[in-house]
């Protein structure tokens, strides 16, 4: 029986337009006035999944200094994914859990976490001071580790992975689409992530049912 619901963020909650994967971290940098410093960072460190904390490390010290101040309007409130407040309300009156495990940035997540009344976020933190970042980062959730938080959330809701279902995007969350009970891709970025998930979606409306539909 699933009795939560796990979400990607970048890409699958939120889409941010005109920057790579609609992420939460190329919108960031664009607002920041470093997009293309970090465009030169994606292209090195692509396909090095293992690499990503450093990937992360590099990018926060590019904002070093930069006012908080700044970039909130380019960020906030998100620009969501169809149908994503109506799905998540839904889903949350019907009783399940809800949650974000994503590789992207914990300013985001934390606010959309807040603003969907959700359980739990688990994302990457920037470090601030005084209203301007410090440079420095924590690595919550590395690319190829996603996995393995996931599992430490169900562990932690004493939770099996047959419990959960995720909605994901990209190639990152092919390992957690093989491991929990129901596996959702939502408009996937590529055909192997479509072929790893159980259903495909390109609007959040049908999740809700797809959900009851395997509990």
């Amino acid at each position: 029986m699933i009795r939560a619901v796990f979400f990607d963020l970048d890409g699958t909650l939120v889409r941010y337009h005109g920057v790579a994967f609609e992420s939460t971290w190329g919108a960031l940098g664009a607002a920041a006035g470093v997009g293309p410093l970090w465009d030169e960072l994606l292209d090195r460190y692509r396909g090095r999944l293992d690499e990503y904390p450093n990937w992360v490390r590099e990018n926060a010290a590019l904002l070093r200094g930069v006012p908080v101040a700044r970039v909130m309007p380019a960020l906030l409130p998100p620009p969501y994914a169809p149908g994503v407040p109506e799905a998540l309300t839904e889903l949350r009156r019907a009783g399940y859990i809800l949650g974000i495990v994503s590789s992207g940035v914990s300013l985001v997540a934390e606010w959309v976490r807040r603003d969907l009344a959700l359980s739990f976020a688990v994302a990457n933190e920037l470090l601030t001071a005084a209203g301007r970042f410090t440079g420095e980062a924590v690595v919550r959730v590395g690319l190829a580790d996603k996995l393995g938080v996931v599992e430490q959330q169900a562990s932690r809701l004493g939770l099996s992975l047959d419990q959960i279902a995720f909605v994901g995007d990209h190639l990152n969350d092919i390992p957690v689409f093989r491991a929990v009970g129901h596996a959702i891709a939502y408009a996937p970025k590529v055909p192997e992530v479509a072929a790893a998930a159980r259903t495909v979606v390109h609007h959040f409306q049908p999740i809700p049912e797809l959900v009851r539909s395997a509990s």
